[in-house]
């Protein structure tokens, strides 16, 4: 560890049992946390797996095939666990006498299926994990009866855009409680001793009988071509099973209590698939046909195989519970229970402090307990993610170098190469790093595990994933998708934190800071093509906001000059020039100039989005006090598109605050100011103003596309309850358009924007997605940090109305205290008891084994706050964790007083300082 790494900690300070593991991982590489929950739970369906010709990714690998077809890019299971290569999984699978097929993997729809996308159609909580995974509870709720995969796929078929989708809960299966919480939990002694307690609760009237088959088996790497080895699973005795792998070594697995071991092979069962002859008889969907059809030959005898399970056949009592132990070590051992419970308690001890020490005190007890679980639910979304595009591409016989065969998707990034633990935004409906969503993981996962969540921003701009020519991978749907540009404000949020903790990690900022210019550079040549400061993207990440696709080509001709893109550039200018700032501490002659440069690129592009004078073709719209999108026809013509959307917000983001000091700091960054304040003066006047002529509280200086009288009409916008302001946070478009929907016509054809609260009413992007009305929460911390910033600026003097037209005024910090108290009240219940991200879904709101329980989706319903979407995105939702610790932690007489631009860095605290 460098010296600049080392953190300082107050005398009185005694780190706790999951803080030392942390620690002993970073300093001593100790592989604490190499094994974790990084089973995917849902591989099938993905575009790793796809070889189709037309790039059909569902229906390609279906779950119908996942039972008897190996995958060839990763593995997923129930409540699964892996090493961070995923060479050796283990997972569980549950019969309950009646269903059609095992239940290995999560249920789900696809795309096509469900009348709003993909769905997965499963009860089932990440309730608890620590960073090095020392601790982790998953919850899963089986039915007893005949899951109904039929029902679930017609009714749902039969539903229009308009319907609401048919769940789970509403074909019956869980009436009278006829089902079992199967709870599975894991402990570690030793980074490679890992214990497994799985205990079966019979919620129901009656006893009831339940098959569960811990199964542990090899990714399948042999398969492929090549010359990989094999490895190897044998029964050693009747209680334990020897697995042992050429890279991974050997362990085993020891099982306790009466159970019959299967084995078999983790291959496909061609036969079946295909109708060619299976190369060996025992295959992957062995356990599935000795248990359900009574093929008692479709196990191996001999009792090895890359695949087993112990069978344990449960009798659990009405009201009743059962509980397993299981224990996967290196070390033989004749007892391998013997110390198991203590080692639980010990385990469950530390998780319980880790938590008490990060948590705020003034936190109430509902708090403490979404704030814990949005956590757990970040470190349970981790997934080994294995792609090689080049032998992808390859074995699709389309690779650009090799054929001239077009490639489904992706032909251009075939230099890449991902193989690690990365944070998925779901690993069910999301099962795949996305980029954007990734930079808002790193926030909420600095409350835990900073390591990692640098490790994660530093992925994107290795080379080995972004491309050679700058830009960020977005998803594997298509790679050269345009997402925002938010790295390196998770890239200086992640420092300035870390730096407040003693530990000023100059390393990290200067190894992103390299990979930024790159992707910066690429912004400015790519998507600023007629070099006039304002900029395009795509959909940039908000789907369907848009009154076209605003990825595809418009059906007017010409281009599209989009709010949201310019202001992320001008976002992403301040950032780089902030971080460029801080590097000219250890090398000015290098960084002076180039945070000039950003500088530079910032006036000019606040500049281009409202010049000086009466313009028709800028994006500022004077006579409405909001920003719009700029349709640019052929003809030279250009209108706005007068949708108020989150698109016309989101330069309140763009707002950097300097202390007193800073020019005087950096002469030549001073010197290069003058110069082009005597150039362009007409350009300075139109901003928020970089020279002395407006100075804020304290001697700050304000770098941002809102002046005061913008930021005042903005905000009489987004504080209104009649347009942009819910009881739950920002809505994405405002309910203004309600009943005032924003029309265009195009050769006949009419192209609409209104309010919809809930579900998309199109199947742009998928229709699984809606950015027309409901809240999401990432852009909600953006506007939250957009206030936090500007607030040490304008101080205690200067309030706004909040809500509009209410006569209640508040300072910019409580305006956004206000809005943070509302974005946490989706999952805190209210003074009905009631939880609003659960709507009106009875059995979530009363029943005692489900109210406590926390789904962070999504996104959610712009008036009632109910869940929608993703049912388990805690990626990006769960920085609900985030505005829970900040706002419990600073007052607004902190946030003045603090030294550093953003507050909302400056304040969140992380377990090292021993708060």
């Amino acid at each position: 560890m460098t010296a600049s790494n080392k953190k300082s900690t107050p005398s009185s300070y005694v780190e706790v049992a999951e803080q030392k593991r942390l620690n002993a991982a970073r300093e001593q590489g100790v592989p604490w946390k190499k094994w974790g929950p990084y089973l995917s739970e849902r591989q099938w369906g993905t575009v790793r797996e796809d070889y189709s010709s037309d790039g059909n990714a569902w229906n390609y690998f279906t779950h119908e095939q996942s039972h008897s077809r190996a995958y060839r890019w990763g593995e997923d299971g129930l409540a699964g666990i892996s090493d961070d290569q995923q060479q050796l999984c283990f997972a569980l699978a549950l019969w309950n006498g009646h269903d059609p097929m095992l239940k290995e993997r999560l249920f789900g729809l696809t795309n096509s299926q469900g009348n709003h996308g993909e769905d997965v159609k499963e009860y089932y909580f990440y309730v608890d994990s620590t960073p090095t995974h020392s601790y982790m509870k998953y919850l899963y709720k089986y039915p007893q009866h005949e899951y109904p995969y039929k029902d679930l796929v017609e009714t749902n078929g039969r539903r229009s855009f308009g319907e609401m989708e048919y769940e789970l809960l509403d074909t019956g299966i869980f009436n009278d409680d006829r089902y079992f919480d199967v709870f599975v939990e894991y402990a570690k002694a030793d980074p490679e001793d890992l214990l497994v307690r799985i205990s079966v609760n019979n919620r129901g009237p009656e006893a009831a009988q339940i098959h569960l088959l811990p199964t542990l088996w090899f990714r399948n790497t042999w398969s492929w071509g090549g010359d990989e080895p094999k490895p190897a699973l044998g029964q050693v005795s009747n209680t334990s099973i020897a697995a042992s792998h050429p890279k991974l070594g050997d362990r085993t697995l020891h099982t306790e209590g009466a159970a019959e071991l299967l084995f078999t092979e983790n291959e496909s069962n061609a036969n079946l698939l295909w109708g060619q002859p299976n190369p060996s008889p025992y295959v992957k969907d062995a356990f599935h046909r000795y248990l359900i059809k009574g093929e008692k030959d479709a196990v191996n005898p001999a009792h090895k195989g890359t695949k087993a399970a112990a069978h344990y056949v449960l009798d659990v009592p009405a009201g009743g519970s059962k509980v397993l132990r299981l224990r996967l070590n290196t070390k033989p051992t004749a007892e391998a229970f013997s110390d198991f419970d203590q080692v639980f308690a010990a385990c469950l001890a530390d998780a319980d402090e880790f938590y008490e020490r990060i948590t705020p005190k003034t936190l109430s007890e509902d708090e403490r307990r979404v704030h814990r679980q949005a956590l757990a639910g970040m470190l349970w979304s981790k997934q080994y993610y294995y792609f090689d595009l080049d032998r992808w591409l390859s074995e699709h016989e389309a690779h650009p170098l090799l054929s001239d065969k077009k490639a489904p998707r992706n032909a251009e990034w075939f230099h890449m190469l991902n193989s690690d633990v990365i944070s998925m935004p779901d690993k069910w409906e999301y099962p795949w790093y996305a980029a954007w969503d990734l930079a808002f993981h790193t926030l909420s996962l600095s409350l835990v595990d900073f390591d990692f969540a640098k490790e994660q921003l530093l992925l994107m701009l290795r080379n080995l994933y972004a491309h050679p020519n700058g830009q960020i991978p977005a998803y594997e749907w298509n790679f050269s998708d345009v997402n925002p540009p938010v790295h390196a404000w998770a890239t200086l949020f992640l420092y300035t934190v870390e730096k407040e903790l003693g530990r000023a990690d100059l390393q990290f900022l200067e190894r992103s800071f390299q990979g930024l210019l790159q992707n910066f550079n690429w912004w400015v040549n790519r998507k600023d093509p007629e070099g006039r400061n304002v900029f395009a993207g795509g959909f940039l990440g908000l789907d369907n906001i848009g009154v076209f696709d605003r990825s595809a080509p418009l059906p007017t001709g010409g281009h599209l000059d989009q709010a949201d893109g310019t202001a992320w550039m001008a976002f992403y200018c301040q950032n780089m020039l902030e971080i460029a700032l801080i590097l000219t501490e250890s090398d000015p002659a290098m960084y002076e100039e180039t945070a000039y440069r950003f500088l530079e690129h910032f006036l000019w592009i606040t500049y281009a989005m409202d010049r000086m004078g009466e313009n028709h073709d800028e994006m500022w719209d004077s006579e409405d006090g909001f920003f719009y999108d700029l349709l640019h026809f052929p003809n030279g013509d250009a209108t706005r598109l007068k949708v108020r959307s989150m698109v016309g917000l989101l330069p309140l983001c763009a707002s950097t605050i300097f202390e007193p000091n800073i020019l005087e700091n950096h002469p030549k960054v001073r010197e290069l100011i003058e110069l082009f304040r005597k150039r362009h003066p007409e350009v300075v006047k139109q901003i928020a103003p970089v020279d002395d002529t407006f100075i804020g509280v304290g001697g700050r200086r304000l770098l941002s596309i809102l002046n005061k009288e913008k930021l005042q009409r903005i905000l009489g916008y987004m504080l209104n309850e009649s347009e942009f302001l819910s009881p739950y946070g920002i809505r994405s478009v405002s309910r203004y358009h309600l009943e005032h929907p924003f029309v265009f016509h195009v050769d006949g054809q009419e192209y609409k924007v209104d309010y919809v609260a809930a579900e998309s009413n199109t199947g742009m992007f998928g229709g699984n997605s809606n950015w027309r009305g409901p809240i999401w929460m990432p852009v909600n911390v953006l506007m939250l940090r957009g206030l936090l910033n500007l607030y040490p600026f304008y101080g205690d003097d200067f309030k706004v109305e909040c809500p509009t037209g209410s006569g209640h005024y508040m300072t910019l910090f409580e305006v956004a205290k206000e809005i943070a108290r509302r974005l946490s009240g989706i999952f805190l219940r209210d003074a009905s008891g009631k939880r609003p991200v659960y709507g009106g879904i009875t059995k979530f709101q009363e029943d005692l084994h489900w109210k406590d329980y926390i789904l962070f989706h999504e996104y959610f319903h712009g008036d009632n706050g109910a869940g929608l979407g993703a049912s388990h995105q805690t990626g990006w939702t769960g920085c609900v964790a985030l505005t829970l610790d900040l706002f419990a932690r600073v007052t607004g007489a902190d946030a003045l007083q603090t030294e550093k631009a953003d507050i909302a860095a400056r304040t969140t605290r992380q377990q090292v300082a021993g708060e």
